[in-house]
């Protein structure tokens, strides 16, 4: 039987982590009686700089029951490093890792079918929603819309699938030679190969608390994917670029014709209309260049993506146990 981890982000999270921690112990323990998973199998919380008492229970899960482990990011990272943190913290100790949301809107009885689908020999399997009717009619044209985006723009990305997705130690080593400062995880799973299945289930509602991903958020790290997987915005510049170049020649030869012909040319209207049109295009085409520009800034930096200021593990407990009984056969010794 091989051991699973499953990794869940967390930002501001306590109203809801006390039935999250015990909804998923249930399932852990039911997969570990039912020999579908080693023993050695953990929860992971991963804090991601939350300011309420999120810290605080997950420490005080651990104490009391060392299945369940925590990361503390030393500040507020974001969704996708908090991810990243825990799943390439625990992939030395796992054979396969889950990620999923804390709020438990996706549901964790998927879990069975991707363990399943790992022992057939996936290594990415894919967590996708089979129907958005619980959301309102906006919800579901933005969240739509965000996929498509998404694909024309050159994003490989699994449609109506977020974060919840298993990933093998194999899969999880493809990952960490992912460099980039810029991770945009559901575009670049897709790229690291391997055998993949999806998953489909039906989301929940949120049990507590509010979303942290707002309609503002939600423009932002499309925006983030985007830039970060492809450079056809930049071509889109070009093609408009190339477009506009051959209407004013077409304007030029109008123009001219207009001339020789004796026309008097009022103009003021086109003249208006077409100084706002190109000056607000390259204002955009500043800007979409520049974004990319910021990116390679970012990347040069090579700054860390998290940093873990503490970690609770059994593992740990462990070395930490080792390490004192050293010190003490030592201070003997003297």
């Amino acid at each position: 039987m091989d051991t699973l981890y499953l990794v869940i982000p967390c930002y501001n999270e306590e109203e809801v982590l006390p039935e999250t921690s015990k909804q998923l112990l249930n399932k852990i323990m039911n997969l570990i009686e039912n020999k579908k998973i080693s023993d050695k199998s953990r929860i992971v919380f991963v804090n991601d700089g939350s300011k309420d008492r999120t810290w605080e229970l997950i420490s005080a899960l651990h104490e009391k029951n060392s299945i369940f482990q925590g990361i503390k990011l030393s500040r507020n990272k974001g969704h996708q490093n908090a991810l990243l943190a825990g799943l390439m913290t625990v992939k030395d100790y796992c054979d396969m890792t889950i990620s999923l949301d804390a709020d438990l809107q996706d549901d964790i009885d998927a879990i069975d079918e991707m363990v399943e689908k790992y022992y057939e020999g996936c290594d990415v399997v894919y967590g996708v929603r089979n129907a958005r009717d619980a959301d309102t009619f906006f919800k579901k044209f933005t969240a739509e819309g965000y996929y498509k985006v998404m694909k024309h723009m050159g994003a490989d990305i699994v449609f109506n699938h977020a974060d919840y997705r298993l990933m093998s130690r194999k899969a999880l080593d493809g990952l960490k030679s992912f460099k980039e400062v810029n991770m945009f995880l559901r575009g670049v799973v897709p790229m690291i190969g391997y055998k993949s299945d999806k998953v489909y289930y039906a989301r929940k509602e949120r049990m507590a608390g509010e979303s942290k991903y707002p309609l503002k958020k939600m423009l932002a790290f499309a925006w983030e994917g985007i830039t970060s997987l492809s450079i056809r915005p930049i071509r889109f510049i070009t093609a408009i670029g190339a477009f506009l170049f051959i209407v004013s020649i077409a304007m030029l030869v109008y123009s001219l014709v207009r001339h020789l012909l004796g026309y008097t040319i009022v103009g003021w209207t086109s003249l208006i209309v077409s100084i706002w049109a190109i000056g607000g295009l390259q204002l955009l085409a500043i800007g979409i260049v520049g974004e990319y520009i910021g990116k390679v800034y970012m990347e040069a930096k090579e700054r860390p993506k998290y940093i873990i200021e503490k970690y609770l593990s059994d593992e740990e407990d462990s070395k930490l146990l080792s390490e004192k009984k050293i010190t003490e056969n030592h201070e003997k010794k003297a």
